[in-house]
């Protein structure tokens, strides 16, 4: 019990940080293809590259620590989402391609063309979006498994399901209400002032949809697994009152355009209590109903070695991020263009 827990813990902190790390990377992409199409690449391009620069390169690392652990500590989510995800996972596969193909272009081409913008802006709103196919599926009803083993998903049900749907759109404003958060405190910290102002208007926003969409989707959730929602609501409740709280703090803050990094500090609680609350009460099922953290785990020798394994990873990526973010995201200099 004590191995599958911590686990599953330090997974979801792994998930967690690839979510805050990437959302910030794929809504850079569609607020630097705004700009371009609107004349304002001037106001923003210059703020995002200087980001982007460094940390892109680290940001996958969460994410293939997330994949290769939980295949490692729960063997059986290969064998049910290894058939069902192959198409979602594929997309999602292309389009981190292209948008590593994009750095590669823009780091050592001489000119940004519109139409690897485009691909670049778009591939970041739809690779979380594919990715979020995993919870919708996680919820069940969607696979189905034979006498003979074999392990099907209903592709229909999945399209036409308003749970699907309201999880895939949250996904992609939550991309765009985190990236314009961080950005917003950027901005003001480099003293961009115009780059500061339009971040701001995209923050503020993009607030509202995304509380819209997360009421969707507790509100499908509760059609799609009653026993998850009644978990939700009545068990892990206040995770999601603190979450809302640190919503408005962080709304209130960047209103009244002051302490823009305590707002974007609000804007990490806030979405760690919601994601930590829906883990927890989804808990112990990481596949309803076929895979169980008590039963799916592996065993007991595997489990600790994946368990050294991975708190020594933990302790040794987060040290580097806090050094890589600064050496040059926080750098006052860097910041400012002067390096």
């Amino acid at each position: 019990m004590v191995y599958e827990v911590i686990g599953i813990t330090v997974l979801w902190i792994f998930l967690f940080g690839y979510i805050i790390v990437a959302s910030i990377d794929f809504g850079a992409g569609f607020f630097s293809l705004h700009a371009k199409l609107f004349g304002q690449s001037h106001e923003i391009n210059d703020l995002i590259q200087r980001y982007l620069n460094p940390v892109w390169e680290v940001t996958n690392v969460f994410f293939v620590f997330f994949f290769v652990g939980i295949v490692g500590f729960f063997p059986d989510t290969a064998y049910y989402y290894g058939t069902v995800l192959l198409i979602p996972g594929s997309i999602a596969l292309i389009l981190l391609s292209i948008r590593g193909a994009f750095y590669a272009f823009e780091n050592y081409g001489q000119d940004s063309k519109l139409s690897w913008l485009m691909l670049y802006a778009v591939s970041g709103l739809l690779i979380p979006a594919s990715l979020s196919t995993a919870l919708t599926i996680s919820e069940g009803g969607y696979i189905t498994e034979s006498s003979s083993g074999n392990v099907d998903l209903n592709w229909t049900e999945l399209l036409l399901s308003p749970f699907g749907w309201a999880v895939v759109l949250l996904a992609i404003v939550s991309v765009l209400y985190i990236s314009s958060g961080f950005l917003t405190f950027y901005a003001h910290r480099a003293k961009d002032t115009s780059a500061y102002q339009l971040m701001r208007k995209w923050f503020l926003m993009w607030g509202a949809p995304m509380i819209m969409m997360s009421l969707f989707v507790f509100l499908s959730l509760r059609i799609q697994n009653e026993a998850h929602f009644m978990s939700a609501v009545f068990d892990y409740g206040w995770l999601f009152i603190i979450s809302f709280i640190a919503f408005a703090i962080a709304g209130v803050l960047t209103l009244l355009k002051k302490a823009h990094g305590i707002a974007f500090i609000f804007v990490i609680i806030q979405m760690g209590t919601a994601f930590f609350g829906y883990g927890l009460s989804k808990s112990p099922y990481i596949l309803y109903p076929y895979v169980h953290i008590d039963d799916a785990v592996t065993n007991d020798s595997m489990a600790l070695v994946l368990t050294i394994a991975f708190i020594g990873g933990l302790l040794l990526l987060l040290p580097s991020l806090f050094f890589i973010l600064k050496l040059f995201v926080f750098d006052k200099d860097y910041v400012r263009g002067k390096k």
